[in-house]
């Protein structure tokens, strides 16, 4: 079984049929805990830090060989927890996907909170490739408003439109995994990046047995 921690419930239903699509038969279980975003955003992600470890402690507890991540923000604490499984972010393999595509790297988000993690998260990866990356972020303005509001297309509409307007870049960074739609959408050259299909693949083969690893098993890329 593998266990993943949401921050909106949206992202039930995309990671279920990711699993139809590229692991049938893996079983899951759906954690969602939306204020752990809330307070992650107003006093930082290590005020939530028990309570993740509390939830994936009990993921593991009813049988869970895996946990994945699928909050960029509580990402990093998400992976100190260690809960006797392994734990993966789900923005892990898509960081090191950007690092082996160039040496620019825009990282865009929508939420304010969710850049310098990923920035961070590129620069390990690019220390672990023995890589020298320029990072650079962009904040799509009110995009949030329109995700919480429930206003999805208008969500995806405002995202690539930022990333159309990204240049001087090798690769752009989707940071969130509800951005992932908005790669559709897009009209630029360059290539853009998501998280939810690599993070799940990789942590599907921890969950069944093939290690965690944070090398992307399946890219996602437009461009």
């Amino acid at each position: 079984m593998l266990a993943l921690l949401h921050t909106s419930p949206v992202h039930v239903p995309v990671f279920d049929a990711l699993r139809d699509e590229v692991r049938p038969g893996l079983r899951l279980r759906h954690s969602v805990a939306e204020g752990l975003l809330d307070r992650a955003r107003a006093e930082g992600p290590e005020a939530v830090a028990g309570e993740v470890r509390a939830v994936l402690e009990g993921a593991v507890a009813e049988g869970a060989r895996a946990v994945l991540c699928t909050c960029s923000t509580l990402g990093a604490v998400a992976e100190a927890a260690r809960p006797g499984v392994p734990v993966l972010r789900v923005d892990r393999p898509m960081a090191a996907a950007a690092v082996a595509t160039g040496a620019r790297v825009t990282v865009v988000a929508a939420l304010r909170s969710t850049l310098r993690p990923t920035a961070g998260l590129i620069a390990e990866e690019a220390a672990r490739a023995g890589a020298a990356v320029a990072v650079r972020t962009v904040l799509v303005p009110d995009a949030w408003e329109h995700f919480t509001a429930g206003d999805t297309a208008r969500y995806e509409r405002a995202v690539a439109t930022a990333v159309d307007t990204v240049t001087d870049t090798d690769v752009v960074v989707l940071a969130q995994a509800s951005m992932a739609p908005a790669e559709r959408l897009v009209t630029t050259s360059v290539p853009v990046l998501s998280s939810p299909r690599p993070g799940f693949a990789a942590a599907a083969d921890a969950a069944e047995g093939g290690g965690g690893t944070s090398r992307p098993s399946d890219g996602t890329a437009r461009g």
